[in-house]
């Protein structure tokens, strides 16, 4: 099945691939240097706190089983630990440290000046708080015996705060989750552990440093936490790097005509028509789509209910949904099923498109394909009621392998991961049998091999998963977190889906092999030169040191150079959309009309989504104040469904519409259209009506009050903060029943009906 101009290999410069091999090599040897010196410079937890007389507090186990409790009820899924997790609760290590100010403030006003702080004249209530910020600054461990002593007004807030988050689990106070979600008092007692040592790492000053375990953060001037230096610092050069990274990009792309999308050669239909009738295993795959549209409108209804805790936090139309679906299991379920939906749209889009590249069907490859599709929905299903049982403490000692482990878009217990992992290999075999002719020989080699290294990425990148389990270091957890969310979602798909994006290219005739697979190239020479140490930009304020922060600030400002890159592809998708046969004047891509739109979606939300609102909170400055605020569901919400989610429909349709004939496509285009719109207008007025604006009142607030202010209810339920909030239920509707519910009957119409001739064989 050659295209309009397919070159021999040897037509394509060998230097692209040394140079995508060489980025990759020198990439993944700093981001290996960096994940290493989070282990030498994680905060260190004390085997015994002790208070000056020597009795002890709380123990290292103590500590290690709070964080237990913090991960199996996922916490991490309601409020923030160091600024990382989910919205509706607080930051955690950030409401302990503000706490602890005040008691230990307290404590030495009625001890040093006997009386209470608020009687004190305003000079003594000066020297009372310079002595709170020298307190806590002060950092009293001994790592020879690892023992760390606390001051009385320290242990007295602990022991303070111990009744104080008893109350907010066990007795209904906690926003979006049920009375009683944790009520055994030897838990609630390590988890308050946990929170302590973690406020604790916020808040004193590494040895021979200036700057907390976690570089200040968060701003709590109280507390005496400020920006470090290094974060001003590197926030302004990194900007002087994206400055020359933009410049080099944009005068290659001024000097050389080939880096882009268009074709220097006439556009013609392929020279050797592809069998008219699909392959039974790209007849199997229609299944695949019937998933991933049940499982896209079930994660939205569910996005629905989680953006609705945000204005009604004890209630949901004054029915008590906390008591059955709390809020944080609705969100672990909200970002697992996005993951689950785009991952399966991928899966199947590679499934369908190999035996295009490769050229003949393997044997029994449709049997492995419904085989295939069996185990991941048993992963779907079963992981997600694992979840739900974990967090209803339903499963004892197995909660971290059949229920949640409680990190954040890693929810799912280890034993569904290993499944997974499994899954994910199956899949590479299957991409192996049907890539494997062409990879062997023929004029599509190169581009066939780049088809079977980004599903081999996939798989291989899933596994830091499997680095910690629920006594690791937190700091160490977050590091081995983000190579798969970075990574494996922002890196590797990218790279997987620009190979897809070409080979339904080719497969029009609108590019040559030639050029689909240099555009290939250049995405990931660009995408891991600047993502794959830019990764370290989440770790800013998780434990590690001003190294990351410098390496991460400079290479992941640059991420935007190939984002804004992504603007011209969307020209590009644009122009190739209305080329036509050089030899019979057809509109080559007039039948993938939809397919490309979704793809000029994805181009524009990359730059929107992932460039602008993702380079506005990666400065380290920025971040600072930021993080864990509404802003970062900003970036989330346009990147994540904006790229990812549209690239998957965008497979989805070009799939859908090779099943149909010409006369069945034209009415399932029409509900495609119409979800087109909905979901860009929907998704465009959640940003507009709600989430930037929201997040820049957020942003404001904790520069203004300090970032526990930002974060705490009193504040997310008051204000034009919540009338924001309350606003996005046009956003919503709009994006569901607009946007979601066409789409989803266009793809059951599409399996339902189709009608492109199988061979049954």
């Amino acid at each position: 099945m050659s295209t309009m101009s397919d070159e021999p290999p040897e037509s394509l410069s060998p230097w692209w691939r040394h140079a995508a091999i060489l980025v990759a090599i020198v990439a993944f040897a700093v981001l290996g240097m960096v994940t290493g010196m989070a282990y030498e410079n994680k905060p260190p937890i004390p085997g015994e706190v002790v208070d000056t007389g020597g009795s002890v507090l709380f123990t290292k186990a103590d500590i290690l089983n709070g964080q237990s409790v913090f991960l199996k009820y996922d916490l991490m899924e309601h409020g923030t630990l160091w600024g990382h997790g989910a919205y509706l609760g607080p930051d955690y290590s950030a409401e302990y440290l503000h706490s602890e100010t005040d008691d230990v403030r307290d404590y030495l006003a009625e001890h040093e000046h006997g009386k209470p702080y608020a009687e004190l004249d305003p000079a003594d209530q000066e020297v009372v708080a310079h002595e709170t910020r020298l307190t806590l600054k002060k950092n009293r461990y001994v790592a020879a015996t690892g023992t760390l002593v606390v001051t009385p007004g320290e242990a007295a807030s602990f022991e303070r705060q111990v009744g104080m988050w008893t109350r907010f689990f066990d007795q209904g106070k906690a926003p979006g989750l049920p009375r009683h979600y944790i009520k055994d008092p030897r838990e609630l007692r390590d988890l308050t552990a946990y929170f302590a040592w973690a406020g604790w790492a916020t808040v004193t000053d590494r040895p021979g440093k200036d700057y907390s375990y976690t570089n200040n953060w968060p701003f709590d001037p109280a507390a005496g936490n400020h920006p470090s230096a290094a974060a001003y610092v590197w926030s302004a050069l990194s900007l002087v790097t994206l400055l020359g990274g933009l410049g080099l990009v944009l005068f290659l792309f001024g000097k050389f005509d080939f880096l882009g999308w268009k074709e220097g050669d006439p556009a013609r239909h392929e020279l050797h028509p592809p069998v008219a009738a699909l392959t039974p295993s790209q007849w199997a795959t229609g299944r695949y789509f019937v998933v991933v549209a049940v499982l896209f409108l079930l994660q939205t209804l569910i996005g629905g209910a989680v953006a609705h805790y945000d204005v009604e936090p004890f209630g949901f139309f004054g029915l008590h949904l906390a008591n059955i679906l709390p809020y944080s299991l609705l969100r672990t379920w909200h970002l697992q099923l996005a993951i689950f939906w785009i991952a399966t749209a991928w899966v199947g889009g590679g499934l369908f498109l190999a035996p295009m590249v490769g050229g003949r069907e393997p044997k029994h490859q449709a049997f492995w394909v419904d085989v295939l599709l069996g185990a991941l929905a048993f992963v779907v299903v079963g992981s997600l009621l694992g979840e739900y049982l974990g967090i209803n403490d339903k499963l004892g000692a197995l909660w971290f392998w059949l229920g949640d482990q409680g990190s954040e878009y890693l929810d799912l217990g280890r034993a569904w991961q290993y499944l997974l992992a499994a899954g994910l290999g199956l899949w590479l075999v299957l991409m192996y049998r049907a890539l494997k002719p062409a990879i062997r020989h023929g004029s599509k080699k190169h581009l066939a091999s780049l088809f079977l290294y980004a599903a081999v990425a996939i798989p291989v990148f899933y596994v830091p998963a499997l680095f910690y389990g629920p006594h690791t270091n937190f700091t160490v957890i977050d590091t081995w977190r983000f190579w798969i969310i970075h990574l494996w979602v922002e890196g590797f798909f990218e790279l997987f889906a620009t190979v897809l994006v070409g080979i339904m290219f080719t497969k029009m005739g609108v590019v040559s092999t030639k050029t689909a697979t240099r555009l290939v190239y250049l995405d990931a020479i660009l995408y891991l030169g600047a993502g794959v140490i830019g990764t370290g930009h989440h770790w800013y304020f998780t434990g590690q040191t001003t190294v990351n922060m410098a390496l991460a600030a400079c290479f992941s400002a640059m991420e935007i150079v190939p984002l804004t890159l992504l603007t011209l592809d969307a020209w590009d998708f644009i122009k190739l959309s209305r080329v036509r046969c050089a030899e019979c004047g057809e509109d080559l891509a007039a039948g993938q009309k939809w397919s490309i739109y979704f793809l000029i979606a994805v181009g524009v939300w990359n730059f929107v989504g992932a460039g602008v609102f993702g380079f506005l909170i990666n400065l380290p400055i920025i971040s600072y104040f930021e993080i864990g605020t509404t802003l970062t569901a900003n970036h989330a919400h346009a990147a994540m469904f904006g790229v990812f989610g549209m690239l998957a429909l965008g497979v989805l349709v070009f799939c859908m519409r090779e099943m149909q004939s010409d006369k069945v496509w034209e009415r399932t285009a029409r509900l495609v259209k119409v979800g087109f719109w909905g979901l860009n207008v929907g998704l465009g007025l959640m940003v507009l009506l709600d989430l930037f604006p929201a997040g820049l009142l957020q942003l404001w607030d904790s520069v203004t009050h300090g970032y526990w202010h930002a974060r705490e209810l009193t504040y997310l339920m008051s204000g034009p903060f919540h009338q924001l909030q309350w606003l996005r239920i046009v956003a919503d509707v709009t994006f569901i029943a607009v946007g979601v519910v066409p789409v989803v009957l266009a793809a059951l119409r599409s399996y339902a009906r189709r009608d492109v001739a199988h061979d049954a064989a």
